[in-house]
Parts: structure tokens; sequence; C-alpha cells
């Protein structure tokens, strides 16, 4: 299954001018929403905030388990991506020009979970290697995007890393607070598609029918 809703490229500072959106053009409102529209089951949204915990290897654990042990091949998975782990989905010019290293903790000198390693180019047909591409040796965020795995972006996360950054001085072109959110979610990597927050649309997708999972 490759499942890539449309998120939405260019914001400016007038998009996501609040803490709090209250309009549906201030998000990828579009793309949500086919995500929750998704009607083969089942399907399970995860709860993700540490950048350093085995998180992208449990929803690829899941996806593998629910794909080939339980035969479900339009298996869903989906990221409430907050806390640290958010800050995975900057691409590395964001990581490199405001020192996202020192938010993300030792284990991180750069956007190690946006890279592809060797595993990816391996034969998918094989999905029993142990070094493959559905392996651990793959736990990358972009390698999981095109198994269908969808990401999710909290713009409550992005106004207060904005904020944090301002505060600690590391705001090289003297930004708004407005302007360097919109900045942060424009360099936030293909793909993800931005909410108004996670843990207010984890409910949503639980009514939708996700299982919940932490």
């Amino acid at each position: 299954m490759a499942y890539r809703p449309k998120p939405k490229q260019v914001w400016d500072n007038t998009d996501i001018a609040s803490p709090i959106l209250t309009k549906t053009e201030e998000w990828d409102h579009e793309a949500l929403t086919e995500v929750m529209a998704y009607r083969p089951k089942p399907k399970q949204v995860w709860d993700n905030t540490d950048i350093a915990s085995p998180w992208l290897n449990l929803m690829r654990n899941a996806l593998n388990a629910q794909v080939w042990s339980f035969r479900h091949p339009d298996f869903l998975a989906v990221s409430a991506t907050h806390g640290t782990a958010h800050l995975a989905l900057y691409d590395q010019e964001t990581w490199d020009k405001y020192k996202l290293a020192d938010l993300a903790g030792p284990k991180f000198k750069s956007n190690t979970l946006i890279v592809e390693g060797k595993a990816a180019s391996a034969d998918p047909k094989n999905f029993e290697d142990p070094a493959g591409v559905f392996s651990p040796e793959d736990n990358a965020i972009p390698v999981l995007m095109r198994r269908g795995v969808v990401f999710t972006s909290c713009h409550n996360a992005i106004w207060e890393e904005a904020g944090g950054l301002i505060a600690k001085g590391v705001n090289p072109d003297k930004l708004s607070h407005e302007a360097l959110a919109a900045e942060l979610t424009n360099h936030l990597i293909p793909g993800v598609i931005l909410t108004p927050g996670a843990v207010g649309t984890l409910p949503e997708l639980q009514q939708a029918g996700f299982h919940y999972a932490k």
C-alpha cells in the first residue's frame, strides 16, 4: 500500500498568525479529512512524543504484522507527532539554521530519521530479509511514508517551538513569532500533514475508527 494524501506546500504568517487555528484553510484540512475518511480496517494512530524512543520501529513492526501476519494489506498507520518527536519532521536545513539538535538531545547531531540507509534499496520481494527494506535497518520516515504511513504535524508544537527559539535568541533573521512559525511550517518534510494540534486531533481520528497506540 502507498497511501499519500496531499498536504499544502506554502504558508505565510497570516495563515498561522495565532496559537489556536480556527479556520480549516489554516491547516491541511483536505488531506486530514481524507485520512479520517479512510475506510479499510483496521487502522491505528500513534501518539508519538519522544524523538529518542523507538517510535519508528514500533510503527514499522505494527505495519509488518498487520500486512503479513494478519493479512491486512490496506492497514493504515498514522503518527500524531508532537513533543521532541516533532523535530524529526523538519528538513536538515532547518535543523542547521535553528540548531534543533540542541533541542533533540544528545542522540541527535542531525536529523538522522529522515536519512534512508542501504536497506531502502534492498529487494522488497524478500520481506523476511533481516537487513532488508522491511527490517529495523530501514526505520526512516521517508521509507515509512512510501509504505503508506501518514505523519501529521502539530501546529501547537510549531508555535511553541518558534517561541522557544525566539526566547533562546536562535532567530538569525529576526523574524516575528508568526513569521518564524510560518517558516518552520514551510520546512516540514514533503508529505507531512499539518493539523491544528496533535492532541486535539487524536479524538477526531479515534472517532473515525483509528485505534490509539502510545
